[in-house]
């Protein structure tokens, strides 16, 4: 996702980059590249208007900083109008005094709706929240189905009389089973619908006269671009709406949703789904987004995405085996699945400072070596797994391995010393040593992976335990430039 923009952005630095301090005659060039890349990123051209006008009045403004060059204080300006743009600061959930606090969601056909109900519940349980999933859509054919499917796979139950019962009631009666449960948290899905259907809009507004929701939420596909703003405040000016969930937003996305989005309907977007599966939804953070957007990685939601995968106490257990140069190929293993657990490894680059500017060739080719090694490591015993010293002493273990997994015995030797070294690497840097950049992987004679991508009725069902993750503190101020 913003890709496009972020390219034409850099375009727009290079203006100014070299320049001694800004001036309304070198910024002139770099605003025409800024305006022409939001315009094709399907931003409103009203947002864009006055996006333009405050960060011309900002840069013209602006006191030159030591130490830091005109370029740079620029992209500082930008940044900050956009954050300001997206509304500055995360919106929460609002929570009712008294449970259950009840949330309605909306949207039209064809938006994602159903999945978001589900990722919600899930985001919400993750929060220690206890939640009533209410499926009120009666008109799309196996709607409901999908509801009780999804619920079924989160452990999350679903309230739902069939589809002869009158939406309305299905959402008073799933408000008060939830009160009879003790369940702090209900999410009543509704009907996708099309803004100039008069009936199905009047009857969102019924149920939601009925249920009083603490939060009214829009679902609208990201990939409608600045239309999505226009729907947002189309449903806030007829039904009253608390906020948008923004959905595939990891689609081709050029991000004029997300821009326009607060600006034009004067509602906050609350969360992003940045993924099919259901656990990829996201609170929105304007500042987290900024930075994304200019290629700055977003290191905290990097940190989140880990807590929610690690165990402190496997943690620990890991920086023991790394300090006595003990780390071997299952615990190798296990990081792999960390990180497929926390999404692509595009995604997750693409969070990381700088790493943004890599190619999908770079990246495709990234985890094509991660699956190399991964089936290489497969074809290992357990004893080989637990001692890698094994391998490194016999060319029989590594012909065997090489055959088992088809690939070259070269590969398998290649893969054996690399990880040797990373070893050593490792020890030396939990020891507080700077080893040698010519032993880090992917340095200097290739690398771990050959040199490529950086290596990094009532349907009730029990709710597994979550494990208490340490929250992550939001930092404040835009960072080192």
């Amino acid at each position: 996702m913003f890709d496009a923009l972020a390219e034409r952005l850099e375009d727009a630095w290079k203006k100014i980059r070299g320049q001694d301090k800004i001036s309304q005659s070198n910024i002139t060039e770099a605003l025409k590249e800024v305006r022409r890349a939001l315009l094709e990123a399907d931003v409103n051209l009203q947002v864009v208007k006055s996006f333009i006008s405050e960060v011309e009045k900002a840069a013209l403004g602006a006191e030159v900083i030591s130490g830091v060059n005109p370029g740079q204080q620029f992209i500082k300006i930008v940044y900050d109008e956009l954050v300001k743009v997206m509304g500055e600061s995360n919106v929460p959930l609002a929570l009712a005094d008294k449970a259950p606090t009840v949330i309605l969601m909306a949207g039209l056909q064809g938006a994602g709706k159903t999945t978001a109900t589900a990722k919600l519940a899930l985001y919400l349980r993750k929060e220690k929240r206890s939640c009533l999933m209410v499926a009120t859509d009666v008109y799309r054919p196996a709607a409901i189905n999908q509801l009780i499917t999804l619920g079924q796979q989160i452990n999350i139950p679903v309230f739902e009389l069939g589809t002869e019962a009158n939406p309305v009631e299905i959402a008073q009666k799933g408000v008060e089973k939830a009160k009879e449960l003790n369940i702090d948290t209900v999410i009543i899905d509704t009907a996708g619908r099309l803004q100039i259907d008069e009936s199905m809009m009047a009857e969102l507004a019924q149920i939601k006269q009925k249920v009083k929701p603490d939060d009214t939420l829009l679902v609208v596909d990201a990939m409608t671009g600045q239309e999505a703003a226009n729907l947002t405040r189309t449903f806030h000016e007829q039904i009253g709406i608390t906020g948008a969930i923004l959905s595939k937003l990891d689609g081709d996305t050029r991000g004029g949703a997300a821009l326009s989005v607060r600006q034009i309907s004067g509602q906050p977007i609350k969360f992003v789904g940045v993924g099919e599966k259901v656990e990829a939804l996201q609170p929105f953070y304007p500042d987290r987004m900024a930075s994304r957007i200019l290629n700055m990685g977003d290191v905290l939601t990097l940190v989140e995405k880990a807590q929610e995968e690690l165990d402190l106490a496997d943690v620990e257990k890991m920086q023991n085996k790394i300090l006595q140069a003990q780390f071997d190929f299952n615990d190798f293993l296990k990081q792999m699945k960390l990180l497929k657990n926390m999404g692509s490894l595009g995604g997750i680059l693409k969070l990381i400072p700088g790493m943004g500017k890599l190619s999908g060739a770079d990246i495709e080719r990234g985890e094509t070596e991660l699956k190399r090694t991964e089936a290489m490591i497969g074809s290992m015993t357990s004893e080989e797994r637990s001692n890698p010293d094994l391998l490194a002493k016999s060319p029989s273990r590594r012909r065997r391995i090489a055959k088992g997994s088809g690939h070259d015995e070269s590969e398998v030797t290649k893969l054996i010393a690399n990880f040797t070294r990373m070893r050593s690497m490792m020890q030396q840097m939990g020891q507080g040593r700077m080893p040698s950049m010519a032993g880090m992987p992917g340095m200097g004679g290739g690398g771990m992976f050959g040199g490529q991508a950086p290596q990094p009725g009532f349907r009730g069902y029990s709710a597994p335990s979550q494990k208490k993750t340490k929250k992550v503190k939001k930092k404040k101020g835009f960072g080192d430039l």
